[in-house]
C-alpha cells in the first residue's frame, strides 16, 4: 500500500490528494492525459510522473492505483492493474481512507460552493491558530490547497458527482445546499437524494445552510444544525456571503468563537476561478467565475448587479459538457438571456462526449447572443475594446480559465 499509482495525476482533486499522500510518506508514481502543471509541481516532492497513459507505466508491487472518475475501466493503464492484480478505487475512495488518520474530519458536500467554502473554514481555522489538514479542488490565492496539519483536523470538501461522498465519516459534515446538477452521473434523483442522506448519516454532527427545503430533507437527523442566510455577511455579499456564514458556523463547531471566526473569513483572499477580479483598465472590469449550472450562473450575474449597478454586463459562457448543456437547455436560455450582451464558446466536452444541443443551438434561442471567435488571443483582444462602465464576466469550468489569464493583471482580488 505504500506505493501508490495515480490515473490522471494532474485534475484539480488529484494533485493536491497526490501531495498529501507524499507528505504522509506514500512512493508516488502517476500519468496524466496530457501535460499538465499541478503534476509537473509534485516532481520536486519525490513524486515519478508520465504524461499519456502507457500499460508499462504500472509497474508490479504497487500497492495501489487510484484513478479520477473521468478514466475509465477501458484505460490501459486500469487494465494492467487488473491483470496485475492490483486494487483500483476511485479518488474519492481513497480520500475517505486517507482522512481517516485524523482524528476529526469536516467535510463540505454540496451542488454548489463547496470549493469557497472549505477554503473559507481552512482560512478561518489558520488565523485562529488551528492547524488543520486541508484538501481543497481549487487553488488558493493565499495558501495551499492541500495541507498536511498537525493530524488532529482534517478539512475536505467531498464529491457528490460520483457518489463518493458516501466514502468519508465526518466528525462535522457540511451542505451548503442539494441541486439536481449530477444526478445523471450517479444513476437518477433518487439516487443523489440517497447518496446525500448517507453523507447525513455518516457525519456524527450536520451542519446544513438553514434553507426550508434543507431543513425538511435532514429533518430528524440526531444532531442537526443550522448556519443563517444572510444577504451581506463579513463585507461579503450575495451566495458569498451564505458561504462565509456557514463557514463561520461550521468553525463554531469546531471550537472558534463566532467573533474571532467572523474577523478571520473577512480576511479570506479566494480562490481561483471563483468570483475574481481579473483586471480593471480603461473603465473595463474583468471577473472570473466557476459557475456552470444555472443555478449558480444566476447567483453570479446577479451578484455582478449587486456590486456594479447601473453597468453594462457582458457575459461570456463556456458551456460545461453536453449532458447538462442538453438536460438544462431551458434553464440556461432563461439565465443568459439577463446579460446585457452575450458571448457563448464551444461546449467544453470534459469527457469527450456529444449531444442533441450545442453552443450555437442556444446562441439560436437567446436573441443577441454571439458565438466567440477563437483563438482566445483574438477574443482577448475583442473583449478589451468594449466600452467604458462595462463589466466582462467570464463563466465555466473549462478552458475558458485560458482566456482569463489573457485578461488577468497582477491586481486580482476576491469580489465581495
Amino acid at each position: 500500500m505504500k506505493r501508490l499509482h495515480f490515473i490522471g495525476i494532474g485534475g484539480a482533486g488529484m494533485a493536491p490528494l497526490a501531495k498529501l499522500a507524499l507528505e504522509a510518506g506514500f512512493q508516488v508514481r502517476g500519468s496524466d492525459s496530457a501535460f499538465s502543471p499541478k503534476a509537473e509541481a509534485l516532481r520536486p516532492l519525490g513524486a515519478e510522473i508520465f504524461t499519456g497513459h502507457r500499460p508499462e507505466q504500472v509497474r508490479p508491487g504497487t500497492g495501489l492505483v487510484v484513478y479520477s472518475s473521468a478514466v475509465g475501466p477501458e484505460n490501459c493503464e486500469r487494465r494492467r492493474a487488473a491483470e496485475l492484480g492490483i486494487p483500483q478505487i476511485r479518488r474519492g475512495e481513497f480520500l475517505g481512507q486517507f482522512a481517516s488518520r485524523y482524528k476529526k474530519v469536516a467535510a463540505v458536500s454540496g451542488s454548489h460552493g463547496k470549493s469557497s467554502t472549505t477554503a473559507m473554514l481552512v482560512t478561518i481555522l489558520e488565523k485562529c491558530g488551528r492547524n488543520p489538514g486541508a484538501l481543497i479542488g481549487a487553488d488558493r490565492c493565499e495558501g495551499s490547497s492541500a495541507l498536511t496539519g498537525d493530524g488532529d483536523l482534517f478539512v475536505t470538501e467531498v464529491d457528490e458527482s460520483d457518489g463518493t461522498h458516501t466514502c468519508i465519516r465526518p466528525f462535522l459534515g457540511i451542505v451548503p445546499n442539494i441541486d439536481g446538477d449530477h444526478e445523471w452521473s450517479v444513476g437518477g434523483p433518487a439516487a443523489l437524494e440517497a447518496n446525500f442522506r448517507t453523507f447525513g448519516r455518516n457525519s456524527e454532527l450536520l451542519l446544513i445552510a438553514g434553507t426550508p427545503e434543507l431543513r425538511e430533507f435532514y429533518h430528524g437527523h440526531p444532531r442537526l444544525y443550522e448556519a443563517e442566510q444572510p444577504d451581506v455577511f463579513a463585507g461579503f455579499s450575495g451566495f458569498m456571503a451564505r458561504n462565509a456564514a456557514l463557514a463561520v458556523r461550521a468553525a463554531e463547531l469546531l471550537g472558534v468563537s463566532r467573533e474571532a471566526a467572523t474577523a478571520a473569513v473577512a480576511r479570506y483572499a479566494g480562490i481561483e476561478r471563483r468570483m475574481g477580479i481579473l483586471n480593471e483598465e480603461n473603465g473595463v472590469c474583468f471577473i472570473e467565475d466557476y459557475a456552470h449550472h444555472p443555478t449558480e450562473v444566476r447567483a453570479s450575474i446577479a451578484l455582478v448587479r449587486r456590486l456594479h449597478p447601473g453597468k453594462r454586463l457582458h457575459v461570456v459562457f463556456q458551456p460545461h459538457r453536453y449532458a447538462r448543456l442538453e438536460r438544462f437547455f431551458d434553464d440556461f436560455v432563461r439565465v443568459l438571456s439577463e446579460a446585457d450582451e452575450l458571448t457563448i464558446l464551444p461546449v467544453f466536452a470534459a469527457w469527450s462526449e456529444t449531444g442533441k444541443a450545442d453552443s450555437g443551438t442556444l446562441c439560436a434561442r437567446i436573441p443577441g447572443s454571439r458565438l466567440g471567435e477563437l483563438p482566445w488571443e483574438k477574443l482577448a483582444a475583442d473583449l478589451e475594446n468594449n466600452a467604458p462602465g462595462t463589466v466582462v464576466l467570464l463563466l465555466g469550468a473549462g478552458d475558458i480559465s485560458e482566456l482569463a489569464a489573457l485578461l488577468k493583471s497582477k491586481r486580482r482580488r476576491t469580489l465581495s
